[in-house]
């Protein structure tokens, strides 16, 4: 009998543990890096930095509150074409040459010039619009005819531009720089600089609003191509923007954008 108990005691017990094991939880497994679960970083949008201070190429419409110009409708139909997504960032211009050289922006489209010193820091896609420097004055001014008459002048230009850089190769100008150039024809109007240096298309804009007030003189004296810059570690999205800057060009979509928003403008 005492057998039997102990038998029917073992037997229990061991039922016992087999149950309790059964109903212990499953260890945790660790969900692998880069799976669904993982956090997602940029969900496929390319930032896009631009100064909207440059009409028509970029500027703030009032009405809407939205950047809009040239440059935009530009970037929106070659991230189209490349089957991207942008959003676009207004940033002033030294801060945007240092957020894309610093990969802050994945790109940035605002009128900017190709040169040599910022192809150090940054990509540049192809070119897509060919363009100069060119002197604006008051209306009155008769003694500065060209770039050549601006020594003894005081003559203003936005920080950090290809204008700046050419009225400091100028000997005997004096350089009044600005952080937005609308704030330079500003000044020109109210006589405080005599001369504005400006991209042709961005002042002839500034010009063509002013027409009773402000000139330009003389003829665009240098040669440069805006490009869309990318940054440096970005190889890739500037494959793919040339794709889709080709397919726009092809497209005849940079002479339709020119008669929308340069009409006037541009020879």
């Amino acid at each position: 009998m005492k057998r039997q108990i102990l038998f029917i005691l073992t037997i229990l017990l061991l039922g016992g543990l087999l149950i309790s094991a059964c109903a212990q939880p499953a260890a945790p497994t660790e969900a692998p890096a880069g799976g669904e679960d993982a956090p997602q970083t940029g969900g496929g949008v390319v930032q896009v930095g631009t100064d909207a201070t440059w009409p028509p190429f970029e500027y703030i419409d009032e009405s809407t509150n939205e950047i809009v110009g040239f440059d935009i409708d530009l970037m929106k139909a070659v991230a189209e074409r490349a089957g991207l997504e942008v959003e676009f960032v207004n940033v002033g211009w030294d801060a945007l040459l240092a957020g894309v050289a610093t990969c802050q922006y994945d790109a940035a489209i605002s009128a900017m010039t190709i040169t040599e010193e910022r192809a150090k820091e940054f990509l540049f896609t192809e070119p897509y619009f060919a363009a100069g420097q060119v002197v604006s004055v008051r209306q009155e001014n008769t003694d500065i005819n060209s770039k050549d008459d601006l020594a003894g002048k005081v003559v203003g230009a936005q920080i950090g531009t290809t204008g700046a850089i050419e009225v400091e190769k100028i000997e005997g100008a004096t350089l009044r720089t600005y952080d937005d150039v609308g704030l330079a024809f500003q000044a020109l109007l109210n006589g405080q600089i005599d001369a504005v240096v400006a991209d042709n298309p961005l002042a002839l804009a500034y010009v063509g609003q002013n027409e009773d007030q402000l000139k330009t003189v003389g003829e665009v004296f240098t040669e440069e191509n805006y490009g869309i810059a990318v940054c440096k570690n970005r190889a890739d999205l500037q494959a793919s923007l040339n794709e889709g800057l080709a397919a726009v060009k092809a497209e005849g979509l940079i002479e339709e954008l020119q008669a929308k928003w340069l009409e006037g403008a541009v020879e």
